[in-house]
């Protein structure tokens, strides 16, 4: 018989205790597993709550080794646990600080094995632009640390490419403005198009691989990569890390054109230039064939001056040299006019001729040899007498020879 006090919520009708013994973990015998329980009370919780925005204060954030983001959402009257699963922390700009205020999109749901209540988010937003912030800063970080954004690394753009690769959309206008502004500018230069996505998922990793494969190929002269205006979020992919890093390893020169004038990304901190627009970008890539005119009738007057200006340097040190060589030359012949003429004074002193001058005569035999001394004579030899205006012819007489050593008094008269 059914139980009294005992109506169904549709009607008056009893229920049957039977009802009771069937209905999982309505008796001891039907009891329901911890986890039969958790499950269920994920799936009622899921199924009452929808996706949907909550507000709140971060606080005591986590990142956990396994990449998943744990944090507590709270307000002055309560709290809620929040995880943000690995899969979906790579969709957000940047982890949240504690004391941020932010707004996250995502469900309520239980977690089985704790029995945990818990707000499973799938997006983030700080309010204003704190993650985004946070995100550029943290990656600009990184790559000033690597020496990628120092200003010595950027490399002059070539003064007259023959190959221009550009990597954008194949779709977008940024690629129209390009290709215009080259043709008009240069119609001979090759333009080399490598599609990528530059925008929303998977964006990163195509602009990865356009510049990869850029690289690999290494035969353009200088690389254009961007894309026309949008939103932050749609310029995102720009402020890839990956993408920064694939961009500063091109061994071309690069140029980063992305969004519109007042638009930064780190592409363009890490490109050896930043062009506010595409159109721009191509205007720095390639020169108009009349500016390389002009600069090639300027380079050629440049040239000439210089060849002027050095022979005129030139011609002036031959000049100079040419002085201090004949000065030189003088103070040597004057030097050496000087020795000589010591010379020949002290010469002039020693010769006999100096001697024949002051009164003196000088005896010589026909063959030149001199008759210095007393002993030299015989008698009626013929000599030469030198004497100072000529030479006589001389013989030496019978007569007695008389010597200039000293006459010892005492010694007997020789015959």
């Amino acid at each position: 018989m059914p139980r009294a006090g005992l109506r169904s919520p549709d009607s008056d009708a009893p229920i049957d205790a039977d009802f009771f013994d069937e209905t999982p973990g309505a008796s001891p015998q039907s009891a329901l597993a911890v986890h039969d329980l958790t499950s269920a009370a994920k799936d009622l919780v899921e199924g009452a709550f929808p996706p949907l925005w909550v507000r709140g204060e971060v606080s005591d954030f986590k990142a956990h080794r396994n990449g998943h983001w744990y944090f507590a959402l709270r307000d002055a009257q309560a709290q809620v646990r929040c995880v943000v699963w690995s899969a979906q922390t790579r969709r957000l700009p940047a982890p949240p600080d504690d004391g941020m205020q932010v707004v996250a999109l995502g469900q309520m749901t239980v977690w089985p094995v704790r029995g945990d209540l818990q707000f499973s988010v799938r997006a983030l937003e700080a309010d204003g632009e704190g993650l985004w912030r946070k995100a550029l800063e943290l990656t600009r970080q990184r790559l000033e640390a690597d020496g990628l954004l120092d200003q010595a690394r950027k490399r002059a753009l070539p003064i007259a490419p023959r190959t221009v690769a550009v990597i954008t959309s194949p779709d977008g206008a940024a690629l129209h403005d390009i290709i215009t502004v080259a043709r008009r500018r240069s119609p001979g230069v090759n333009l080399v198009i490598v599609p990528a996505k530059v925008q929303g998922e998977g964006a990163p990793e195509s602009l990865v691989a356009a510049l990869e494969r850029v690289s690999r190929w290494n035969g353009c002269d200088v690389l254009i990569i961007g894309r026309g205006g949008g939103s932050r979020e749609d310029l995102w992919a720009f402020n890839d890390e990956r993408v920064a890093r694939a961009l500063a390893a091109c061994p071309m020169p690069t140029i980063s054109a992305v969004g519109h004038e007042t638009d930064i990304s780190i592409c363009d901190l890490v490109a050896d230039l930043r062009a506010a627009t595409p159109s721009a970008a191509a205007e720095a890539a390639v020169p108009s064939v009349s500016d390389q005119r002009s600069r090639l009738r300027s380079l050629g007057r440049q040239l000439a001056a210089t060849a002027q200006r050095r022979q005129q340097r030139v011609t002036a040190r031959v000049e100079t040299t040419q002085r201090r060589l004949v000065t030189a030359a003088q103070r040597v012949t004057e030097r050496r006019q000087a020795r000589l003429s010591t010379a020949a004074a002290q010469l002039e002193a020693l010769s006999p001729l100096a001697t024949l001058a002051r009164g003196y005569a000088v005896a010589r035999t026909p063959d030149g040899a001199t008759l210095s001394e007393v002993g030299a004579f015989s008698p009626g030899q013929e000599f030469e007498l030198w004497v100072r205006d000529g030479v006589v012819a001389a013989t030496a007489g019978l007569s007695r020879r008389r010597s200039n050593e000293p006459v010892n008094e005492s010694a007997p008269d020789a015959e």
